[in-house]
This record gives C-alpha cells, structure tokens and sequence, in this order.
C-alpha cells in the first residue's frame, strides 16, 4: 500500500491511503473507553492466548494507568490510539522492560479492522515515533503461533531468539 505522510508530530501523525486517514492520538481518561472494549473483545485478543486471552480494565483502573502510562510517562513509555475517519481502530504503544534491557513495542487492532493495512502502518508510526524520541532498539515478544509474526518481519523486525513459546523479534531503528 501506498501511504502519503502529511505530518509527523510526536503527537501527531496523519497518513493517507485512498482517502482514509490514520492518525495517533494522545487519548483522554474519558476515552479510555476505548481500550477497556479492546482488551475485552475475544477476537481481537485472540493472539494473547498464551497470556490469557482478554484483559479486564474496569473503570476503577482507569486514572492509575492513566497517570502511569500517559502522564508520568518519563521516556520510558509512549502509548497512543489509532484513528481512521470513522473512530479508533487499534492501539500503538512501547515500554520500557528491564527483561531485554530495552523498549517493547505493542500493536493491537480491533479484529473488525484487521487486514486493512493498520497494523503494518501503526508499527511504521510507532518505530517513528520510538526513534524520533532516541530509541535506537525495540523488541516484541510474540506468541510462535501469532500470525503477527509475519506482520513484524515485513517491517523490518528480526528474530532474535525463540523458545517454545515465544519468539523474541528485534529492529534497529
């Protein structure tokens, strides 16, 4: 697919793709309606089965996770929603994790969005944003089962070690 970048922002970033447009958004505590239906939706944690599927995160959750993830992020961790024209459809985000010495990156999309070229596009936007913000390194643990696996290859990632579990992948960025 062919993508016009029309912004990059560290907040920010629009694309194009046959009139669609993607973009990262800083999401509000309001919002994180969002990321309670992600986490719960069977589908679309589906890939997470070897980690217990969904994730519940209730109301009472919310502020915490905020404050941790989005305001007291200390450039160790950046999380953004990913919207087309008609809403959010996934999720970008990294973190530091002390296991691999270094930065892990996160995608999820909604499963009624998948196939659609937002996972490729939110990876490009979220190894743009980690290099733009002096991450020279991110990994991705990922069940060996994962179709995603494919997705990371074809970005650039690599695989670095694997278990029986897992695969561990790697980009220079």
């Amino acid at each position: 697919m062919a993508y016009e970048e029309l912004s990059t922002v560290q907040d920010t970033a629009i694309i194009r793709e046959k009139n669609k447009m993607l973009e990262l958004v800083v999401p509000t505590l309001e919002e994180m309606w969002f990321r309670k239906s992600l986490m719960a939706d069977e589908e679309t944690m589906a890939y997470n089965h070897a980690w217990g599927g969904t994730i519940l995160f209730p109301r009472e959750r919310w502020q915490v996770w905020y404050e941790y993830w989005i305001v007291n992020h200390e450039n160790r961790r950046y999380y953004r929603y990913l919207k087309d024209d008609n809403g959010f459809v996934g999720e970008i985000a990294y973190h530091y994790d002390s296991e691999y010495d270094g930065y892990v990156a996160n995608v999820i999309i909604l499963s009624k969005f998948r196939g659609k070229g937002y996972g490729a596009k939110g990876l490009e936007m979220l190894c743009a944003a980690a290099k733009e913000n002096g991450i020279s390194v991110l990994y991705d643990d990922i069940a060996i089962d994962n179709t995603a696996i494919k997705l990371f290859l074809k970005q650039g990632f690599y695989e670095d070690y694997r278990t029986e579990e897992k695969i561990v992948l790697k980009k220079e960025l």
